[in-house]
């Protein structure tokens, strides 16, 4: 095993896992495990009171006279715990399946909340993350139902075990001591192997998250055009093969070692078994037990290792599913990946300006300074456009101000006060925004509008408002079923149950066009109308000209008299912006209106403003070069879309 599963798996972490799997499961349901319990202790009680019946009636039957009242009361007995044990099985597989929802209910709760507590985006882009995180879901699913059912296995088996070994004791003691000493070697084998399992899913799940990512690409609409034009098909149906290959091997390997220490049990098992079995027959030839004592013995010889057996298998898998449940436990006590504030403050309204003193940032300790030293201020009731290459920092400013991320030096000042005093909730809730890699929700334009607010989810006026604003109203209106119109390929609108088939064709299966998104991501950001800071990065990256000087035109007028931020590739679009900032190799080059920077020629700015006014220029060269000379190539066709 890796050093690394060895140290995600500390011992402690198995006696962590069950005491939280029970805590779990006591506050999920508690009626529902003292159900179980109360049935556990039943069905570990029941069977030895039946072999001791047994062996009571056998022994009255052989005697000299049989008593029949005594008979019939045995024989009654023997029926009521029958009835009792058939009844237990039947209450205990109900109280399972209340209690495993209700579990799996709480944790996955639990498990999401606290996934949501992280309000950075740090821990989302370490892929070792999203390896916990998925077995974190997956025992989230299965492993607190699974360790409580060891515990009240582990109690049930218990109590048959002491009453058969009490009965063997009584009987044979050293045939007692025999098969108590052949459950040591099982045990070890057991746990051995339940420690190999666990280190077995953790080493295999970054391939197993790779072949889901495989499976994800060769079903997805969005990937399918390149998929299909660049016949990646086949490629990726081999990738996710070959990673489902790797894991299968890993676990026919496992497997390989499991089946021969469950053959070398079993032998061992069988061996005691029939020890036992020829020891009891030339016992009662020789008249020293009886044939009620043979009854109970190999009843209780057959108990005692079936009881064993299963306790050892049970602590196993429960060894096993609390060492894959801390996962679970690492993740629902993960601490907020941005420090909380060292002296709580109330962000007030801006007022004057927001500030980004000296601010030095990097996404790693090993990786380059994307921000050097970086000092900005943004007086309120301006407009700041945000203009350089790629690669420049432009994207990590914007993040910064909305607290993704915090600076390594430096600091974010709100009207003087440093956003990292303040909660990060209220601090966005100040903020609205669109970013240039939007989401498109598999729901309804409404509320894929609504989103940007979500106590304004079900406002049908204000979501219809920020469409027009947005330019998309006509769009959403134009849908089979307006603004309640699913745009998803997925899902529907209504209840498959309904049997509404119109009405669920009229409300599924539409999807938009990458500007028509555009402009309905757009429409989300501005139900945040109204709050004190405004960032739009590339808001019109999808739109075509016409639509972009549209989508502009409107965005002037909303951020007239408010702050706001714009980071944009395309300058025509920031031209008007009260303040114009180059970012380059993380620092501020340049700043100024329009004007000033184009009045500098040898400025970034300036260049940048040539190089893009160039292909709008009128050149007959540029509509293709003829026939080269001595040539036979043609050039390839481009098709430009509209």
């Amino acid at each position: 095993m890796s050093a690394d599963a060895q140290r995600t798996e500390p011992g402690v972490s198995v006696v962590r896992g069950m005491k939280a799997a029970y805590a779990l499961a006591w506050q999920a349901c508690p009626g529902m495990v003292f159900l179980q319990l109360v049935m556990a202790v039943i069905g570990g009680t029941a069977p030895v009171a039946t072999a001791w019946l047994t062996k009571a009636a056998l022994d009255e039957l052989t005697a000299a006279h049989p008593r029949t009242g005594a008979l019939m009361g045995m024989a009654a007995g023997i029926g009521v715990l029958g009835i009792a044990m058939a009844t237990t099985s039947a209450v205990t597989t109900y109280a399972q399946g209340r209690a495993r929802r209700a579990v799996g209910l709480l944790s996955q709760d639990r498990l999401f909340d606290a996934v949501n507590r992280m309000n950075g985006l740090a821990r989302l882009e370490e892929p070792r993350f999203h390896d916990r995180l998925r077995l974190a879901q997956q025992s989230a699913e299965h492993a607190p139902d699974q360790l409580v059912q060891m515990g009240l296995s582990t109690l049930q088996g218990t109590l048959g075990i002491v009453g058969f070994l009490g009965t063997l004791v009584a009987i044979n003691p050293i045939m007692a001591g025999v098969a108590l000493a052949a459950a040591a070697p099982a045990m070890i084998a057991h746990l051995t192997l339940s420690r190999r399992r666990a280190g077995l899913l953790w080493r295999t799940s970054p391939g197993m998250r790779r072949k889901l990512f495989y499976q994800m690409l060769l079903t997805d609409l969005q990937a399918a055009k390149e998929v299909r034009l660049f016949g990646l098909g086949g490629f990726l149906h081999g990738r996710m093969l070959t990673e489902l290959r790797a894991a299968n091997d890993a676990e026919d390997r496992l497997e390989r070692g499991v089946v021969r220490v469950q053959v070398l049990l079993a032998a061992l098992g069988a061996l005691l078994a029939a020890g036992g079995l020829l020891w009891a027959v030339y016992a009662a030839a020789a008249r020293t037990i009886s044939i009620g004592d043979v009854s109970v013995f190999i009843g209780a010889l057959a108990g005692l290792q079936s009881g064993l057996s299963g306790l050892v298998q049970g602590i196993a898998m429960g060894h096993q599913s609390a060492l894959v449940f801390h996962h679970y436990l690492t993740v629902v006590g993960i601490e907020d990946d941005l420090a909380g504030p060292a002296r709580r403050r109330e962000l007030p309204p801006l007022a004057h300006s927001i500030e980004l003193r000296d601010v030095w940032f990097r996404y790693g300790e090993d990786a380059p300074w994307v921000l050097r030293g970086l000092n900005l201020t943004i007086p309120h009731g301006t407009s700041l456009a945000v203009v350089g290459l790629n690669g420049a920092g432009k994207s990590t400013l914007v993040k910064l101000l909305c607290r993704f991320y915090d600076p390594e030096r430096g600091a974010v000042l709100w009207d003087g006060v440093d956003i990292r005093d303040v909660p990060v909730a209220q601090l966005r809730q100040r903020i609205g925004a669109v970013f240039q890699d939007y989401m498109d929700y598999d729901l309804t334009a409404a509320e894929n509008i609504g989103l940007g607010d979500v106590n304004a989810i079900d406002d049908a006026d204000r979501i219809r408002a920020a469409a027009e604003r947005a330019g998309v109203h006509d769009t959403v209106e134009r849908l089979p079923a307006g603004y309640r119109t699913m745009l998803s390929r997925l899902f529907h609108a209504g209840d498959e149950e309904d049997g509404d088939e119109e009405e669920a064709a009229r409300t599924s299966g539409v999807h938009l066009s990458g500007g028509q998104w555009q402009r309905l991501a757009l429409a989300r950001g501005l139900m945040r109308q109204g709050r004190d800071l405004m960032i739009l990065d590339e808001p019109s990256s999808g739109l075509d000209a016409v639509a972009e000087a549209a989508v502009h035109d409107r965005l002037r007028e909303l951020r007239t008299g408010s702050t706001s931020v714009l980071v944009s590739h395309r300058l025509s679009a920031v031209r008007r912006a009260d303040r114009i900032v180059v970012v380059q190799d993380g620092r501020i080059s340049e700043s100024g209106d329009h004007a000033s920077l184009i009045a500098s020629p040898d400025g970034v700015y300036a260049r940048l403003f040539r190089s893009q006014a160039q292909g709008y220029q009128e050149d007959p060269a540029a509509d293709g070069p003829g026939p080269q000379p001595g040539g036979s190539e043609t050039a390839p066709t481009t098709v430009a879309a509209g």
